[in-house]
């Protein structure tokens, strides 16, 4: 069964369990401080509206991201979180409505009558619908093949562990080596047919969508070249968590029966929620540019009075996918300050700020321009800064996996710039990777919401950096 299959099926799980809760809340009203029973022709109307207002809710809290494994406590625990954030939304409104009519209502109490009906009922359809999943794989219904990296101790264990829960869905049916004199050996009939270096060849000899890395850890530095073997090739990949600190030290992870596991690329977004961050992208930015355009023209006319130079700053960076583009944002600095110095970082009271240059970069008015690298898709309101092609370069060469940042569309603000300073040396680059890469492998239009708030904060505030 194919995640596409496995969201579907959950999708009308909740669909129909949210509609059952909703035919007893309906139907029972609160008059003399006892329930009665009133029939209403029109319960049935509400249906789609209350369906979607769940949708959208349970999305924002991450129920329907991909099942691996999740342990029916988990399931549960996220459908009470998720359940309580929506019916706290709608008792505050009730509450809210009942204030401005100056009534009081016995809705408010009513509200959790009905929370209870749909836990209890969306419960019942999840577990259902795990349960359904689980059999279908233990019969052998959308199995996968795996193989695992590293053949020690740590690896034998998540094998056993897979041999013990066949609900995983998952076969193992290599091992790859990384020291080539464990080739041939064999642990429960599975036997190391190759190295790191046959991995290709390998995966594709037993169609395996999926690899656990197991590796010593002497051996960490090999897991960038793991990864570049197989990036883009649709497989699966995970790793044990005391390799986690050589990417991000922050990841999505799943349990595979006690063996926390990391997905080291996952799916960055659902199809669906790239298309509505565009749209939202492109929403934002165009009423950002009419609302601020007297303030823009106040802005130009300083900037011009101030100092000598064009109003704009143009300037090649590196988008997605390593694709140069033209970043335009107001000028804030003296013109050609990197004359005689070539490419340098910004850094903390820049002598080559001017004098409007220090108000608007403070007030981060310098970056509203970008609005229009946005609209035409070159950037995201949210995503890792663009770099020059200079640093870029450089970078990639002492950070082996700085490129991954090239994966998403770059952003005017993002969760580096939220959490920390202007990059003044490489230590600052490697902090801020960090939280760029903690971004990509867990980007969702949640994600993005609260990082557009914290923004808002920082401006507001005078808190945090851009570069």
């Amino acid at each position: 069964m194919n995640k596409k299959t496995q969201k579907i099926l959950v999708l009308i799980s909740d669909f129909i369990f949210i509609n059952l809760a909703w035919l007893p809340y309906s139907y029972i009203r609160i008059e003399t401080g006892w329930f009665t029973l009133t029939s209403e022709p029109n319960i049935f109307l509400p249906m789609p509206f209350v369906y979607f207002y769940w949708l959208i809710i349970f999305t924002f809290i991450g129920m329907y991201r991909t099942w691996f494994a999740s342990s029916r406590f988990d399931e549960i625990s996220s459908l009470f979180k998720g359940s309580f954030v929506g019916i706290f939304i709608l008792f505050f409104l009730i509450f809210f409505s009942d204030y401005i009519e100056g009534v009081e209502s016995s809705n408010r109490i009513l509200i959790l009558i009905y929370w209870l009906f749909l836990f209890v009922l969306v419960t019942i359809g999840r577990l259902l619908i795990r349960s359904f999943q689980r059999r279908l794989l233990i019969k052998g219904i959308g199995r996968k093949n795996a193989v695992i990296v590293g053949f020690n101790s740590k690896a034998h264990e998540v094998h056993d562990q897979i041999l013990e829960h066949p609900a995983l869905g998952l076969d193992v049916k290599s091992y790859i080596a990384v020291n080539p004199e464990n080739v041939g050996k064999v642990y429960k009939d599975i036997k190391v047919i190759g190295t790191i270096d046959e991995m290709v060849d390998i995966i594709s000899k037993t169609d395996s969508s999926e690899i656990i890395i197991c590796l010593e850890k002497e051996d960490h530095d090999l897991l960038v070249d793991i990864i570049s073997k197989v990036e883009n090739r649709g497989i699966g990949l995970k790793i044990v968590p005391d390799l986690y600190e050589i990417l991000s030290g922050q990841a999505r992870t799943s349990q595979l029966y006690g063996i926390p596991l990391i997905d080291i690329m996952p799916e960055l977004m659902p199809e669906w929620e790239k298309r509505l961050k565009r749209l939202l992208d492109v929403s934002i930015s165009f009423i950002t540019l009419i609302i601020t355009m007297p303030l823009n023209i106040i802005v130009s006319l300083a900037i011009k009075v101030d100092s000598r130079g064009p109003i704009f700053f143009r300037q090649e960076r590196i988008g997605m996918n390593n694709k140069n583009f033209k970043i335009v944002k107001f000028r804030s600095m003296s013109q050609d300050a990197e004359k005689h110095t070539g490419p340098v970082w910004s850094q903390k009271d820049d002598p080559r700020v001017t004098q409007v240059g220090k108000i608007i970069r403070k007030l981060r008015i310098d970056e509203i321009p970008q609005m229009f690298n946005v609209l035409k898709g070159e950037m995201s309101l949210v995503g890792p800064r663009p770099e020059r092609p200079y640093f870029v370069e450089q970078l990639s060469r002492q950070i082996p996996y700085y490129k991954r940042r090239l994966k998403v569309r770059p952003g005017i603000t993002g969760w580096a710039q939220v959490k920390h300073k202007y990059d003044e040396n490489i230590e600052d680059v490697k902090v801020k990777l960090r939280y760029d890469l903690f971004y990509i492998e867990n980007m969702s239009l949640r994600m993005d919401i609260k990082i557009l708030a914290r923004t808002i904060l920082v401006v507001l505030f005078g808190k945090g950096h851009y570069n």
